[in-house]
C-alpha cells in the first residue's frame, strides 16, 4: 500500500512539480541531493554524476506550487565545507521546511528534520548529538532536547523514504489543492435525486480525517457519481445501471472503477459506448473489479492521459 503511496507521488511531482517541464525524481535521494547545491572542491565534482538543475531544485519546486519562496530560504543554498556545519545548516533548512508547511496547515508533528537528511548527515547529527563526535561547533553543541532516535542505516532509509514522500503528500494538500473550487449544482434533475443523499460538510473542523479542499472534491464526486451513474449505465447488459452510493473515502469507495468512470464520462462521454459500457455495475468478484479497474485505465489510454498509471 506504503509503495503504491510513493509510486503516485514520485510520478506526480515528475509530471507536474516544476515549471520548466518533467524533472524525474526519486524519493527519497534525489530530494535529499536537491535540497542545495554544495560548494564542492575539485576532488568532489569529479565523483558528483548529477550536475543540479537551479531551476528544477527542492525550494524552486516550492515556489512553482506555492507562488512565494519560504521565507528564509532562498532557491540555491550554498553550503559550508566543514562536515558538521553543513549538517547543522542542513538541519536548520529542514526544521524552517517543516515549519512554514506546517504554518500552511501541514500535518507533520511526526516528521523529524534529521529524518529528511541524508545518511551520511544524519551519522554527524547523532555523533554530535550524543557527544561522540567533537567537530568545529563543539561537543557540547545540540540540535534539540527532542528525543534522540538512533537508527541504523537500513531503518533509516525506510525511515527518510517515508518522511519526505509525507512531506511530499503535505506539500500537494496546502499548495495544490486549495486551488479546488466548488460550484453549485443547479441543474434541478440532479438536484432531486441529491436531496435523498445524506450531505458532507465543507467546513474546516468536522472532520479529523479530510481537509476541507479533500472534501470539496469528495462533494464533487458524489455530484457528478450521482447524476451520471443513469447515463453512463443506461443500456448496461452486466448488471444494469449501479445503485446510489455514498463515497466517503478516496481507497475503498473507488475500488469498482465506477466512480472513476462517471467522471471520465461527463467530460468524455464518447467513451460510454466504447469502453465504460462494458463494465460490471455491481462487481462481486476480484475478477470483475480488475475488469473494471482495466477498462477505466485503456479509457485514459485511449485519451492520450498516459501518466504511467498501473492497475
Amino acid at each position: 500500500f506504503f509503495q503504491k503511496i510513493l509510486t503516485a507521488v514520485r510520478s506526480w511531482f515528475t509530471l507536474f512539480g516544476w515549471s520548466k517541464g518533467q524533472n524525474p525524481i526519486s524519493i527519497p535521494h534525489s530530494l535529499r541531493r536537491d535540497v542545495c547545491i554544495a560548494q564542492f572542491t575539485i576532488a568532489q565534482e569529479r565523483n558528483f554524476k548529477r550536475k543540479v538543475d537551479k531551476d528544477k531544485g527542492f525550494y524552486e519546486m516550492i515556489l512553482h506550487l506555492n507562488g512565494q519562496p519560504i521565507p528564509g530560504l532562498a532557491a540555491s543554498q550554498s553550503l559550508p565545507s566543514d562536515p558538521v556545519e553543513r549538517m547543522f545548516q542542513l538541519h536548520w533548512q529542514h526544521s524552517e521546511l517543516l515549519s512554514f508547511l506546517r504554518s500552511q496547515g501541514a500535518h507533520l508533528s511526526h516528521v523529524m528534520p534529521e529524518f529528511l537528511l541524508t545518511p551520511e548527515d544524519y551519522k554527524i547529527w547523532t555523533e554530535v548529538n550524543t557527544g561522540l563526535r567533537v567537530g568545529s561547533m563543539g561537543s557540547s553543541s545540540v540540535l534539540s532536547d527532542s528525543p534522540i532516535f538512533i537508527l541504523e542505516h537500513r531503518t533509516f532509509e525506510t525511515m527518510s523514504k517515508r518522511a519526505w514522500t509525507d512531506v511530499l503528500l503535505q506539500i500537494y494538500k496546502v499548495f495544490v489543492l486549495p486551488r479546488v473550487s466548488s460550484r453549485t449544482v443547479t441543474d434541478p434533475s440532479s438536484l432531486e435525486s441529491l436531496h435523498s443523499m445524506p450531505g458532507i460538510k465543507s467546513e474546516p473542523l468536522c472532520s479529523n480525517v479530510y481537509s476541507r479542499y479533500e472534501r470539496t472534491v469528495l462533494i464533487w464526486l458524489n455530484k457528478q457519481y450521482e447524476k451520471y451513474r443513469k447515463i453512463v449505465w443506461k443500456d448496461s447488459q452486466r448488471g444494469g445501471i449501479p445503485p446510489m452510493r455514498w463515497i466517503l473515502n478516496f481507497d475503498q469507495d473507488l475500488l469498482d472503477g465506477l466512480v472513476l468512470a462517471a467522471q471520465i464520462a461527463a467530460y468524455c462521454p464518447y467513451l460510454i459506448p466504447t469502453h465504460f459500457i462494458k463494465m460490471y455495475t455491481n462487481p462481486r468478484t476480484q475478477e470483475q473489479l480488475l475488469h473494471n479497474s482495466l477498462i477505466v485505465v485503456k479509457a485514459l489510454h485511449s485519451i492520450n492521459l498516459n501518466t504511467d498509471i498501473k492497475v
